[in-house]
């Protein structure tokens, strides 16, 4: 579903990502995960069409993101920033339906299918009270959990979704990441970056560890964050453990 090889990018003179080749699968989820300033929110924006590679080829479903058009592309992709700015006093449901947008034919978004999609989405979100909240008056974790149900509702085949948990407490960074991993089982594929190492090695079939660029890694979870130059990239110790109910957590130190 994604391809990306060999790609170098970056911004005005400064290079950012060098010889980065990463897939991604139909059913898969992949955390993407690295130290500050690794190239992870760089790579994000690759994959959304919104800063072009300048070397290497960038492919959703065949296509160039770049070279697509946005509607056409909305079908195929739901791309979550990690930052998000709206101008206008709209509400948590409006947001919501903008992720709607490629399955609309006309100006409005009000139809019967989209109001059901979006509500579905707010609720797996928890938000489904703030439906006639205005987004600018809600908490930061409230709109982050707003805007990754605009991403669920959208129906795409590929999430791209940068730090859809910043902010967010625990147990709904938990259930944020149970509704991506639903979204995989479904069939789409799903590209989470995040520098919550715990949840990625919860949740993800795959680790990919940016530093300085390139990636150091690309593994099952355990394998990827397992490498002494994962440490070495972190600047600190990872250790796994085992939890009593059945998979894996991590600490680092």
């Amino acid at each position: 579903m994604l391809v990306l090889a060999d790609v170098g990018c970056g911004y005005g003179a400064a290079p950012v990502l060098d010889g980065i080749s990463v897939r991604a699968a139909a059913g898969e989820l992949v955390a993407i995960v690295g130290p500050n300033g690794a190239g992870k929110t760089t790579l994000a924006r690759v994959v959304g069409g919104l800063l072009p590679a300048r070397r290497g080829t960038v492919r959703i479903d065949g296509r160039d993101p770049a070279r697509t058009p946005r509607r056409e592309l909305a079908h195929r992709l739901a791309y979550l920033p990690q930052r998000y700015e709206v101008a206008f006093p709209f509400t948590a449901l409006e947001i919501v339906l903008m992720g709607r947008y490629a399955h609309s034919r006309g100006p409005g978004l009000d139809r019967a299918a989209d109001v059901t999609a979006a509500q579905a989405a707010m609720v797996r979100c928890d938000v489904e009270t703030l439906v006639d909240r205005r987004f600018d008056t809600l908490s930061g974790g409230e709109r982050r959990r707003v805007l990754v149900a605009q991403a669920l509702c959208q129906g795409a085949r590929l999430l791209v979704l940068d730090e859809p948990t910043a902010g967010l407490d625990p147990s709904h960074a938990i259930a944020v990441m149970a509704a991506l991993a639903a979204e995989r089982d479904r069939g789409a594929a799903v590209l989470v970056v995040t520098h919550d190492l715990d949840l990625a090695i919860r949740t993800a079939d795959r680790v990919i560890v940016l530093a300085h660029g390139h990636v150091i890694a690309d593994a099952a979870p355990a394998e990827a964050l397992a490498t002494p130059a994962v440490a070495q990239a972190f600047g600190c110790e990872l250790h796994l453990g085992e939890l009593r109910a059945g998979g894996r957590f991590l600490v680092a130190r």
